[in-house]
This record gives structure tokens, C-alpha cells and sequence, in this order.
């Protein structure tokens, strides 16, 4: 299995080639329903997200963007039959993550806009990398952090972190509003994420040198942010026109 490079293939191919317990990370976005034709290409997510289980490594973790098409007035709800497979499969579901977009496209006239996409984050058990972001400004910066905490008998107890001092910045919320400031050649894709979206992720949950995962690659947004930020990264593609779509972006990676 050839690091850094992209495969032009179905992903449940280049997974079956993997050994167990190979993966660090995925970062994944998977076709959403009939939202999008992906050039008349579509997945077995059953497979997919069994196999994911196997390839990933103890301690690795999958985050899977995802949303739900609306048909017939309703949502399909198929974003959450797939997170609740990936229990199934051995996976925790360690976060619901929301996604904010900075744009909307053919809102409805009856329902309210629909602005986000889920973001489940996976874990092969505890995760082995938790780099959380910090960079949510305290409004009580300056302070020691005092109170009490309520129990599950319903009992006050004094938090554990009493008298601590408050830092400037915390932890960032779980839901994550990011602007996509990049149009270029990745456009040519129809459903693109940010780049920050998969930065922020790879950061969050992988090290330096891990093997990053995208088994719906795109046109290479996952495998350039984790060049960019130290990591290695396989990827999975069946559409030709993606892959060459990638291959320009990276300028980099054997595409078989």
C-alpha cells in the first residue's frame, strides 16, 4: 500500500488491500443520498463503514460529514441510521459535531434553512490523539474559575477545577461555522468541504506522521491538508475526472 497517493478505484478496493489496524484518521465526506450523482457513481456505506472499522487503528478515529437529502417533504434520516451503524460495527460515537455554513443553496419556502451538516466523529475506542482547539475567548478571563456543580443525586459539589485561573481562550464549542474561501480548480468537484474543515479535524485528531484516510476523496482537499500539516495520507476515488482533479491540486501522488 503506496503512502501519499490517491487510487483510483472503488474504496471498498483499496480498504481490502489494507491489513487491520492500519488507519490513524479518516476524514470523509461520503455522497449524501441522491443530493448529488458523483457522475453516476454510488457506495455500499454498510461495507464501507464494516471495513473502516477494520483498517482503522486502536485509538483511531473516522469523522464522517454527512447530511440528509429531502424527499417526498421528508428527511431521510439516513445520517443517522449511519452513525448508529457505526456502533453497531464497534465504533464509539465519541462526538455529534455540526458543521455552520457560510452559504445556502435553493432554500425552501415551508421549512427553515437548512445551514449545517453533521460531523460524527468516530472512535476505535479512546482516542489515541485529542488535540483539542482552543481558541474560543473566555469572557471571564482574568477570573478563577469558582462554583459549584450539580450531581446526579442532585447535590451541589465544588467544581474540581475551583480557584484555577481562567485562560484567554478555551475550548471551541462543537459546532464549527467555516467560511470555504477557496475557488479553484477543487470547484470542478460538486461538493467540495472546506479546507479548514479537514485542517481543523486532522489537527484535532492525528500527530505528526500518522496515516490520514479519505475513502471519498474528491478532488484532494483531506490529502493536501494533511501534507500540509505533517501527515500522510491514502486516498480513495473512483471517478477518473476527480482524480485528475486532485492530481493537478496536489501535484503529487500516483494515481492507479
Amino acid at each position: 500500500m503506496e503512502l501519499n497517493t490517491i487510487y483510483n478505484e472503488d474504496c471498498l478496493e483499496t480498504m481490502e488491500r489494507m491489513p487491520d489496524n492500519f488507519i490513524d484518521l479518516t476524514v470523509t465526506s461520503p455522497p449524501y443520498d441522491n443530493l448529488r450523482t458523483y457522475n453516476g457513481f454510488k457506495f455500499d456505506w454498510h461495507k464501507t463503514i464494516a471495513e473502516l472499522y477494520r483498517v482503522t487503528k486502536k485509538g483511531g478515529v473516522v469523522v464522517w460529514v454527512v447530511g440528509d437529502a429531502t424527499v417526498n417533504g421528508s428527511e431521510t434520516g439516513t445520517s443517522f441510521r449511519q452513525a448508529l451503524y457505526f456502533k453497531e460495527c464497534g465504533f464509539n460515537l465519541h462526538d455529534t459535531m455540526v458543521y455552520l455554513k457560510d452559504q445556502l443553496a435553493y432554500p425552501d419556502t415551508n421549512r427553515y434553512y437548512n445551514a449545517f451538516e453533521y460531523m460524527f466523529v468516530l472512535s476505535k475506542g479512546k482516542p489515541k490523539a485529542a488535540n483539542l482547539i482552543k481558541d474560543k475567548k473566555n469572557k471571564s478571563f482574568g477570573r478563577t474559575v469558582s462554583g459549584k456543580g450539580r450531581q446526579s443525586d442532585g447535590t451541589n459539589k465544588d467544581r474540581t477545577r475551583a480557584n484555577e485561573p481562567v485562560y484567554e481562550y478555551g475550548v471551541r464549542w462543537n459546532y464549527w461555522l467555516i467560511y470555504n474561501q477557496k475557488r479553484g480548480i477543487e470547484t470542478q468537484h460538486p461538493a467540495i468541504f472546506p479546507e479548514q474543515l479537514a485542517h481543523d479535524h486532522i489537527i484535532s485528531w492525528s500527530k505528526e506522521g500518522d496515516i490520514v484516510y479519505d475513502c471519498f476523496m474528491g478532488s484532494g482537499t483531506t490529502a493536501k491538508m494533511a501534507l500540509e500539516l505533517g501527515r500522510n495520507y491514502i486516498g480513495s476515488e473512483i471517478s477518473k475526472e476527480y482524480c485528475d482533479i486532485a492530481e493537478k491540486r496536489l501535484g503529487q501522488g500516483v494515481l492507479l
